[in-house]
Formats: structure tokens, sequence, C-alpha cells
């Protein structure tokens, strides 16, 4: 990854019926980055992801990709983009090279049984090139999508959820893959609700309900988050007086605390005011519970800014 710019925006806004879904983003992403939207459902993530590429038209604001405005010259973006959608969008009825083939000459590239071929080697596709699309498991199909939608040879990709109901060990691959990649200089915008493939993301912003809230590293949105953490486990010998479901509604309305979430056989209680929650869960913290001090996740930082961005949602 370098620090060339390829995207930098200013203001970006876009309604849609009267509601605003993107409310002046401001964001800057460099050549070889890969960057992470998060967010809830409707929050504007692939909204903001294609007016930052130029393929979506904002209200208001202003900008530049892959060294082009995106306002006037989103047709000289656009032949350099590749886009991965959630749901597989191939011809189920036609093979694996079928559809290399057909894409290929819908970019009109030149050698294009050579591109063909050297995408299939890429993809490691090779097995199955003769099969049909439809007939492949979901890691397959998503690794034919993101074949297709590298095949021009695009700087900037768009991935939005990618990996939606795929196994762990095909995201695994898949995101091998994008990082090789990143590493060839290939911008990846991607969305994504797992958190394991934030943690893989370069940067990362968190939207919500319009509104990007927070932006950075993983280490970045951790301290920035102000978090402090205790795990807190259960005695098994104590039976039910360690109900932790049960600790866990003791705990929620205190004051000074800010989240409490089950981790198997866990609890999670985070608080941006240390000293104060403390003193509220002291009549809690002694046996059979045992508590201890653990470093803040991203998982739970992201909770924290979705449980505060839905009680300022109007």
């Amino acid at each position: 990854m370098t620090h060339e710019t390829v995207i930098q925006v200013r203001g970006l806004t876009k309604s849609f019926a009267g509601k605003v879904v993107v409310n002046g983003l401001d964001m800057e992403i460099g050549r070889g980055e890969i960057y992470g939207f998060l967010g809830p459902n409707g929050s504007g993530k692939t909204t903001s992801i294609r007016m930052l590429c130029g393929l979506l038209r904002p209200d208001s604001g202003s900008g530049t990709c892959l060294g082009h405005d995106i306002l006037t010259q989103a047709d000289r973006i656009k032949p350099h983009v590749g886009y991965m959608t959630q749901r597989f969008s191939l011809y189920e009825d036609l093979t694996v090279r079928e559809n290399l083939d057909f894409a290929a000459r819908v970019f009109d590239l030149e050698a294009p049984a050579r591109v063909v071929s050297e995408c299939i080697d890429r993809m490691a596709l090779g097995r199955f090139e003769h099969h049909l699309a439809g007939n492949l498991s979901g890691g397959w199909k998503q690794r034919l999508s993101l074949g297709v939608s590298t095949l021009h040879s695009p700087r900037l990709l768009l991935l939005d959820e990618p990996t939606a109901g795929v196994d762990p060990g095909a995201r695994r691959d898949f995101w091998d893959q994008v990082h090789i990649l990143a590493a060839q200089g290939i911008t990846a915008l991607i969305s994504t609700h797992y958190m394991d493939e934030a943690e893989r993301c370069h940067r990362l912003a968190y939207i919500a309900y319009g509104d990007l809230l927070a932006s950075g590293t993983v280490g970045e949105l951790v301290a920035d988050s102000g978090l402090t953490t205790w795990s807190v486990a259960a005695d098994p010998a104590a039976g039910r007086e360690a109900d932790l479901h049960a600790l866990s509604q003791r705990l929620k309305p205190l004051e000074g605390v800010d989240q409490v979430v089950a981790f198997g056989n866990t609890l999670h209680v985070s608080t941006r005011t240390p000293e104060l929650a403390q003193r509220s869960m002291m009549p809690f913290q002694t046996a059979p519970y045992h508590w201890s001090h653990i470093g803040t996740s991203l998982e739970e930082v992201f909770i924290d800014l979705m449980q505060r961005s839905g009680q300022g949602r109007t």
C-alpha cells in the first residue's frame, strides 16, 4: 500500500424521496488500500461507496476518484472499476469459462482467450472451468464473481457484502485473494457485517443513518472509543447462583455501564466511565463471579457505536 491518494471527497450528500441517506461525507483513500464500510442495514454504506467512485451522482459535495472529477468525469472512472454484488449475478446456465468468455467480450479485451485462461489460473478455477456456474458452492461462486470483476484489470474494486452466506474457510480464501490484489496496487472498497473481515481491512468507516461516526485503523477505532472492558466468568460449582444471564440483567441498568454482551461462557462489560461503573458494579464483583480486565474488541466498539447511533436516531 502506498500513500498515493486514489479517492478524495468532501461533503458528499445524497437523498432519496426526501430522506437523507448520506450526510456530508468526507473521505480520503489511498492506492492499494482495503477500506471497509460497516453499519446497520440501510445506513448508507452502499450509497456512499457508489458515490465515491462516480457510479452515483451526489446531490452536493465534490471529489475526485482515480484522478477524475466524480461529478463531471464519471465516464472516465467507470472503465477502471470492478463491481461485485452480494447476490451472485452471473449466468448460472453457463459454465465458468463461458461466463468469463462473455465478460471478456463485454469488456472488449484484447486477447480474450489468454486473459480468461490467466484468470482461471489466478483464481484456481481450473477444475471447475467446464462446470455450470449454478452448480458451484457459494464460495466458488464468489471466487468466480471476483475473477469476472477483475478481468479487465481495474484500479478500483467495489465489493458489496461479497461473502454473505459463505462458509468461514471460503471467506478466508476470498480475503487472501483481495489482499493479493491490494498488494498489486488495486484499491478495494468493501461493505461487510463480519467483524473478522473488518479486522482484515487496512482502515474502516462506520456509517449509521447517513452519518460517518468513526473511521481509522482497528487500533485507532478501539482507542478512540474510550471503552474499558471486563470479562466476567462464573464459578461452575456455584450452579444457578452464578447465572450469567441474570447477572447481565442486573448490570445493564447500572450507572456508568454502557454495554453488557454475552460471549460464550462469559459476559463482556464495557464502559466509558470506568470509575463510575466500578462503583456501581462493586456489589457484583464477588464470588461466584470472576472479573478480569481485557482489551476492548472491534466488535464491542461497533456494538457501542450502533447503540449510540440508534439512540440518536429520530
